[in-house]
């Protein structure tokens, strides 16, 4: 099943982060409820909502605080949703997550697998969000992605990925001028996403991820890594 079109409509000409993470949390919903339908009567919705989600979507052990952003499984979801939620996972940080997937036996690539948000790469495209910027994107992290796992730096990573910026600079390809996108890396170390460092990238590491995009992904032309820790920065830009 394939809704990228309607996500990609619904989202055409949106650039506030949180319009964007509560129109894809409905969407997500509305598509789901859809396509169950083809398997019989589904009453459950299983999501791996973690605590840190529900506390930087505003809610901490029933209490209302400050919204720092709305996660799509928290404050995205619509309000007249068929399903029943289940949410086992949600008082729980990612580093006892992991705790229970080791006893489950789980393999070892998926209890370390990075981070990744419930808006997907919607939240790492500042701004509006098209098929052409979505593909860029994906290039461009696959290739992040390939050198880190190479260089053997993945799992001790807490989180890593790429963000496509809606600014253009000017550069130099042989001896033309290009006028192309900026995309930014991340790369952080945390326990439990709560807080987290930079992560000391090594300087070859960095030069080799770079070159590799620059000279391998249309459209860009200037890779940034940034170095904000959380806080004051969250791990995600949006």
């Amino acid at each position: 099943y394939n809704e990228s079109k309607i996500f990609l409509s619904k989202l055409k000409g949106i650039t506030d982060p949180e319009k964007k993470r509560k129109i894809i949390g409905n969407q997500f919903i509305f598509s789901f409820e859809k396509i169950s339908k083809e398997f019989g009567e589904v009453d459950f919705l299983g999501q791996g909502t973690l605590y840190p989600d529900v506390i930087e979507s505003g809610v901490s052990k029933g209490k209302v605080a400050h919204v720092i952003k709305s996660h799509h499984n928290v404050g995205g979801l619509p309000k007249n949703m068929k399903l029943k939620l289940i949410e086992p996972l949600k008082e729980l940080f990612k580093d006892e997550v992991r705790k229970i997937g080791k006893e489950l036996g789980l393999p070892k690539n998926l209890i370390n697998r990075h981070p990744f948000p419930g808006p997907g790469l919607g939240v790492r495209i500042i701004g509006e969000i098209t098929p052409k910027r979505v593909s860029t994107l994906q290039h461009a992290d696959k290739i992040y992605m390939d050198i880190l796992k190479k260089e053997n730096l993945y799992e001790i990573i807490w989180q890593a990925f790429s963000i496509l910026i809606p600014v253009k600079t000017v550069g130099v390809m042989g001896d033309h001028r290009t006028y192309e996108n900026l995309l930014a890396l991340r790369a952080v170390t945390s326990m439990d996403g709560m807080t987290a460092d930079w992560f000391h990238m090594p300087n070859q590491t960095l030069s080799k991820i770079s070159n590799e995009i620059v000279n391998s992904v249309p459209g860009i032309n200037r890779v940034v890594y940034d170095i904000t820790s959380k806080p004051p920065g969250t791990i995600e830009w949006e």
